[in-house]
C-alpha cells in the first residue's frame, strides 16, 4: 500500500488487528522503552503511546517487530523490488521477457523523487519532542530511527544525496538543550565522505534529520544500496509513492511526508562526548567524541507521531529490518562475491561479530586431499566487502551436497566443528579494524578477526556430554556442554592479560598430557558464568564472539607456531570473560519492569500481552 504518512500506516495496521493503543500516560524515561521490550519480546503488535509525559506529541514503536508485519507493510510493492534487484543482476532477462517485466517498469517511475514548492510544518524545540532515554545508563535520550539526510557539496541535489541511520543524542552530556546535538557516525560511511568534502572547501556541512514519514523511508535510511544509488530513489519504489522533498529558507532539504525534521549544521572542529548508549551488541557504547550538530529549525506537522526503537542484546526490532533486506535482496551479495552460495551474519553475535559463509570448492580436483582452497579465496573478498568487513569471526565451509544452510547455525557449526583441521584451518587477521561498538579490541574501530575455513572429510564425532577429562580440573570449574563438541569453563575474573596467559597456560598443562581423551572436543570457551553460557545457544553465540579478540583472547592446547601460522594438536580455547577494557552488558531496571506491570494487567491497554 502506497502510504502518504506514518499514520496512515498505523491505522492500517490497527484495521487489520497489527497495532494496539496504549490510552495510559507513559513516562520517556526509561518506562516506554521497557514497554516496548516487553512487547516485542512476546511477538506483540505495534504500539500507538497516546498520551506521553511531557510531550504532546504521540509516540509509536514496534512498527517492524516482526518479520511478517514489515512484509504485510510493503505487501503491494515487495515482489517487484525482488524483482528489480534480480532484474540488475540478470537485465538480459527484461529484454528476453518485455512484458513479464513490464510492471518493473512502471514501478521504476515512482523512483523519482518529487520537489515541492511549498511545505506545511509548525516550527517547534527539541524539548518539545518525546525525549526518550531507552536504558539506564544512557548519556540522554536518543533518535533510534532517524534518517539522515546530506549532500554532495561537489554535486548538490537529491540525486547525489545520501540517507543513513546514524544514531542522534537529543539532550545530556555537554550539550546546550535546543541548540546542540549529537551524530554517531563513522567517515567512511556515506554522511561522513559527503563531511570529508565540506571539510576540505572549509565549509560546514547541511544536515537534514528526518523523523518518521512513510515507513519506505526509514527502511530506505537502513537499505545497504549499491554507491551512487539514491535511497530516495528506493524509497519511491518500495513505497510506491515518489519521496517528497523542498527546502527552507536556509536551503535545508525537507521531507515534506516526515513528520519532524530537525536542521542545522556540522564540521568536524567541533565535536563533544557522545554516549553512553546501550547498542545492538547487547553492551553500551561508551562515551567518545562524535561530531556537534548545531540546530538551525525543529519541524513538526500537524498532529505528529514520534516513531522509536530499542536496540540492545539481539533479538530486538532492528532483527526484522536485518530479515527483511535479507528477504528483498536475495542473491545481491552472492553476485558480487563470485563462489560465495551465501553468507549470515548472525544476529545472536551481534551481527557484525559473526560471519556464516558458504562457498565453492572448486580447486578440489587439483589437490591431493580436499581441503580448504578456493573458499579462503572467497572469505579474503567478503572481509573487503561493505558493512561485511566489519566482521569478526568468520567461519566458511563449501558444501557438496547443497544440503547446508548457514541460518541453520548449530547444524552448520557442527558440520564446520566435525572437519576443521585446528593445526590447519585457523587464519588470524591482527592489528586491524573491526566494528566501532565492539570494545573487545585494543581501542576503538581496532582489534583483530579470525577466519576458520574447513572443508573435506568428516575427521571426528562430536561430544554430545562433558568429557570426564574436564570434570576434575584445577582452577577451572563448572564445565557445561554449549553444543555438541563446545565445553564452557568456568574460573575467576579476568584482571590482567599477563595473567590471563599464565591461566590459560595452566589449563593446557592439565589438557595437553591428556590430549588424545579430547578429540571430541573442538572449542572451550573460558567464561565467567558457564552454566549461563551454555544455557542456550543464543546465549553461546552472544559470549562467546561478543567477549573476545581473536589475537589477544584465543589460546590452544599444545598450540604451535610453524612458518608464521599458528596452529593447535587439542581443542581452540576461547577466553570469553568480561575484561576490564569491555563495555558493560546494558540490563533492565528492576524498578521500571514492576512500574510498567499496570499496562498488562486486566484492564490495561496491554492486558493479555507478554
Amino acid at each position: 500500500m502506497a502510504y502518504s504518512s506514518l499514520e496512515q500506516c498505523l491505522l492500517d495496521l490497527e484495521k487489520n488487528g497489527h497495532l494496539v493503543r496504549i490510552k495510559e500516560e507513559t513516562d520517556p524515561h526509561l518506562e516506554m522503552a521497557a514497554i516496548h521490550l516487553r512487547v516485542y519480546e512476546a511477538k506483540g503488535p505495534a504500539l500507538l503511546f497516546e498520551n506521553v509525559k511531557g510531550s504532546r506529541y504521540r509516540a509509536a514503536s514496534n512498527i517492524f517487530g516482526t518479520l511478517d508485519r514489515s512484509k504485510f507493510i510493503f505487501r503491494d510493492t515487495f515482489q517487484l523490488v525482488q524483482k528489480l534487484i534480480e532484474l540488475k543482476g540478470d537485465p538480459m532477462k527484461a529484454l528476453k521477457h518485455p512484458i513479464q517485466n513490464f510492471n518493473t517498469g512502471i514501478a521504476a517511475l515512482k523512483a523519482l523523487p518529487k520537489k515541492k514548492s511549498s511545505f506545511s510544518f509548525d516550527e517547534i524545540k527539541i524539548s518539545d519532542l518525546p525525549l526518550i532515554q531507552h536504558w539506564p545508563m544512557d548519556g540522554g535520550a536518543f533518535v533510534t530511527l532517524p534518517q539522515v539526510y546530506t549532500e554532495d557539496i561537489d554535486a548538490p541535489g537529491i540525486m547525489k544525496s545520501n540517507l543513513g541511520m546514524y544514531r542522534i543524542q537529543l539532550n545530556g552530556n555537554e550539550y546546550e538543550l535546543n541548540k546542540e546535538i549529537g551524530l554517531h557516525y563513522q567517515l567512511h560511511r556515506g554522511i561522513g565522505v559527503h563531511q570529508t568534502k565540506a571539510n576540505k572547501k572549509g565549509q560546514p556541512l547541511k544536515v537534514s534529520c528526518f523523523v518518521g514519514g512513510p515507513p519506505s523511508h526509514t527502511l530506505s535510511a537502513v537499505m545497504p544500496l549499491p554507491e551512487g544509488i539514491s535511497e530516495m530513489t528506493f524509497a519511491g519504489v518500495i513505497g510506491g509513492r515518489r519521496f517528497r522533498y523542498a527546502y527552507d529558507a536556509l536551503g535545508n532539504a525537507l521531507s515534506t511526508d516526515a513528520d519532524f525534521v530537525i536542521t542545522g549544521e556540522v564540521d568536524t572542529l567541533h565535536n563533544k562526548p557522545e554516549g553512553p548508549f546501550g547498542d545492538h551488541l547487547g553492551y553500551y557504547s561508551l562515551t567518545h567524541p562524535f561530531p556537534l550538530m548545531k540546530v538551525n529549525n525543529v519541524y513538526a506537522k500537524k498532529n505528529a507521531i514520534w516513531p522509536f526503537t530499542v536496540v540492545g542484546r539481539p533479538p530486538q526490532e532492528d532483527t526484522s529490518f536485518g530479515e527483511l533486506i535479507h528477504e528483498l535482496t536475495g542473491s545481491a551479495i552472492q553476485q558480487e562475491v563470485p563462489g560465495l552460495k551465501e553468507v549470515h551474519a548472525v544476529d545472536a553475535a551481534g551481527v557484525h561479530p559473526l560471519l556464516l559463509a558458504i562457498g565453492s570448492e572448486r580447486y578440489t580436483p587439483y589437490t591431493p586431499t580436499k581441503q580448504p582452497a578456493e573458499i579462503l579465496t572467497i572469505a579474503n573478498h567478503v572481509l573487503g566487502t561493505g558493512q561485511l568487513s566489519l566482521a569478526k569471526f568468520l567461519f566458511i565451509t563449501a558444501d557438496d551436497t547443497n544440503q547446508l544452510h548457514t541460518h541453520h547455525i548449530q547444524p552448520y557449526l557442527e558440520y564446520i566443528f566435525e572437519r576443521i583441521d585446528l593445526a590447519r584451518d585457523l587464519h588470524f587477521y591482527t592489528n586491524t579494524t573491526i566494528d566501532t561498538l565492539d570494545y573487545s579490541g585494543t581501542g576503538l574501530n581496532s582489534g583483530s578477526k579470525l577466519l576458520l575455513a574447513a572443508y573435506g572429510e568428516k575427521k571426528r564425532e562430536l561430544c554430545r556430554e562433558v568429557p570426564a577429562a574436564l570434570k576434575e580440573l584445577q582452577q577451572f570449574e563448572n564445565p557445561q556442554l554449549c553444543m555438541p563438541g563446545v565445553i564452557a569453563l568456568q574460573t575467576k575474573k579476568f584482571t590482567t592479560y599477563d595473567e590471563a596467559a599464565k591461566e590459560m597456560e595452566a589449563l593446557n598443562e592439565q589438557l595437553s598430557i591428556i590430549n588424545y581423551q579430547l578429540n571430541s572436543v573442538v572449542q572451550i570457551i573460558v567464561t565467567d558464568d558457564s552454566s549461563f553460557t551454555a544455557a542456550n545457544l543464543r546465549n553461546y553465540l552472544w559470549v562467546s564472539y561478543t567477549r573476545c579478540n581473536p589475537s589477544h583472547d584465543i589460546y590452544g592446547i599444545d598450540s604451535f607456531i610453524a612458518f608464521k601460522h599458528w596452529g593447535c594438536n587439542g581443542p581452540v580455547v576461547f577466553d570469553a570473560r568480561l575484561k576490564p577494557h569491555h563495555a558493560p552488558p546494558v540490563e533492565k531496571d528492576p524498578a521500571v519492569e514492576k512500574k510498567i506491570d499496570r499496562l498488562f494487567v486486566k484492564g490495561g491497554s496491554l492486558e493479555g500481552i507478554g
